[in-house]
């Protein structure tokens, strides 16, 4: 298949979906903090949904089934959910905040996070999808608080570098889903060619003047998730931003979206309605936000954000989330680098020393050792498939939530 052409070439590509790749380069998370603007406290009491699923098998093999990635201390001294949580205190206080996660990880997660009240752990009878956890979220809003309500949708698995700066992003998006009735999404400028993250193309500004390199919202062209690389090439020359990965509406216009446009759930919303979840379970099909519902909804806004982000989604990005030396190496314990540039090491237990080697990673836990290259750690299901069972959930002394 041909990406073929221009810039202007972009409204007409049918976008092909491939495997994600990090394409190596740094510095998301910028250095110096962006200047503050004053806001007044939100309109309205906004709630949250964090969703928590999966084990993230691409940390492996830190990341085990009885270690999900949320409970790692991956870009922090807590656990990435323990942040998360944090992170949206005091906008959003834990009474407001409805984390979604499965049936496997939920005891570990809640002990990650016990200031969470016990009835807003939502407990998947079976992964679901992000799309479904989302209608089952906002349903619960919906019963709790009235359909007006106006709540964030997040990951769990987010770095921000600046959290006042990342509230008053939210606060800015809650306004403008209330006074447009319509989906936003926040989208931080793109600056290298991602081929995992999602990509906004920024459309005419709401107001007459706005900008969104100044930050005004702004409707969107269109919603792109993961492209091939080159044309996430153009979409970066383009001026597009990434999907952050944080969404922002009132409950009732998310739930008529999903309605419209997400088939995939649409024999099962009744029942949910109904609160039945075991039968909404069993009605729908798997599929996330962004493909069963950004990429189709006719109506998306785009509320920019400046408050130091990155998606901690494989290992390579934790060059992005931590500190690095001046040769761009990453460590995690007692490491020790000579002529090394671009690597990534997490030790326990041992030191490591690598002499002479560019864009390794090298995980040494207690029982095991784990050596590949941030090029190839970027998927992992090949060599999890390939490994005999007791080696893939081996029981290890990792860094996570209860140690």
């Amino acid at each position: 298949m041909s990406y073929l052409g221009s810039r202007d070439s972009l409204d007409n590509l049918i976008i092909p979906v491939v495997p994600a790749a990090d394409l190596g380069d740094v510095a998301t998370l910028p250095s110096e903090e962006p200047q503050m603007v004053a806001e007044r406290e939100a309109d309205t009491a906004m709630w949250a949904i964090v969703l928590a699923g999966g084990i993230g098998s691409r940390f492996w093999p830190l990341s085990t089934p009885d270690r999900p990635k949320q409970l790692l201390k991956l870009i922090g001294e807590r656990p990435l959910i323990a942040e998360t949580i944090a992170r949206l205190s005091p906008l959003i206080p834990p009474q407001r905040v409805l984390v979604l996660t499965s049936r496997d990880i939920a005891p570990a997660i809640h002990a990650a996070i016990p200031e969470i009240p016990k009835e807003n752990m939502l407990v998947e009878p079976r992964p679901l999808g992000t799309a479904a956890a989302l209608a089952w979220g906002a349903q619960e809003i919906i019963r709790r608080a009235g359909p007006e309500a106006v709540f964030c949708c997040l990951h769990a698995d987010l770095a921000v570098a600046f959290p006042e700066f990342f509230r008053q992003t939210l606060i800015r998006a809650a306004r403008v889903a209330v006074r447009e009735k319509a989906l936003v999404s926040v989208g931080v400028k793109a600056t290298r060619p991602e081929t995992g993250f999602g990509y906004i193309r920024p459309g005419t500004p709401l107001q007459a003047g706005g900008l969104p390199d100044d930050g005004a919202p702004c409707h969107v062209k269109s919603f792109i998730e993961k492209p091939g690389p080159v044309l996430a090439e153009m979409l970066v020359s383009d001026g597009a931003y990434w999907n952050a990965g944080i969404f922002v509406w009132r409950a009732k216009d998310v739930v008529d979206a999903l309605t419209e446009y997400t088939s995939e759930l649409a024999h099962g919303l009744q029942a949910l309605g109904e609160q039945d979840f075991v039968r909404f379970a069993g009605m729908i099909q798997s599929v996330s936000i962004e493909r069963g519902l950004l990429e189709r909804y006719s109506k998306l806004i785009l509320v920019p954000g400046e408050f130091g982000w990155d998606d901690v989604g494989t290992w390579a990005s934790l060059r992005r989330a931590r500190e690095l030396d001046d040769d761009g190496n990453g460590a995690y314990g007692e490491v020790h680098f000579v002529d090394c540039t671009g690597n990534v090491v997490h030790a326990e237990g041992v030191p490591v020393v690598l002499y002479g080697v560019s864009g390794m990673l090298v995980v040494t836990l207690a029982g095991l050792t784990f050596v590949t290259t941030l090029d190839r750690a970027n998927e992992l299901r090949p060599l999890l498939e390939a490994l005999p069972e007791d080696l893939r959930s081996v029981q290890l002394r990792g860094n996570w939530a209860g140690d």
